[in-house]
């Protein structure tokens, strides 16, 4: 999974959390859309990482610098190698336009964040349990 937030205390959470859930997924945080895009296209220092593995879910917030989650997520959205990866929206935005947005931009969910840690842990552990455990998620390697 990559989580794409620019928010050091988020990602420490959102981490945190996922500890909490005990679940076995690889996870790699980003800071914002310019590194999930040279993630994801394996540029910059990404490019020759050994450790580097295609995400099967993407957790995107919106607001970032140098490139917004709204951005990254129509330039994903605009690749065919791409576009099969699902991507959540997970933002402190409660905005009904942004919701739209998203989902019109090609979004697979939107949720927007808990503002307490045990509400970000249940909510973690619902996402895992339905993205890793009850869909089924197209092959990485095609």
């Amino acid at each position: 999974m990559l989580i794409a937030n620019d928010d050091e205390d988020t990602r420490f959470l959102v981490e945190e959390a996922l500890r909490e859930v005990r679940v076995s997924i690889r996870s790699e945080f980003v800071k914002n859309g310019e590194e999930v895009l040279d993630y994801l296209y394996r540029r910059g220092r990404y490019a020759g990482n050994s450790n580097w593995y295609q995400p099967d879910l993407i957790l995107l917030d919106l607001n970032m610098p140098r490139l917004d989650g709204r951005e990254a997520l129509t330039l994903i959205r605009a690749d065919p190698d791409l576009r099969q990866i699902p991507v959540v929206i997970l933002t402190t935005s409660h905005s009904s336009g942004d919701i739209l947005l998203c989902y019109r931009l090609g979004a697979n969910s939107f949720i927007s964040k808990p503002v307490t840690f045990e509400g970000l842990v249940e909510v973690m552990k619902i996402l895992c349990q339905y993205w890793f455990e009850i869909v089924a998620l197209p092959p990485l390697d095609l």
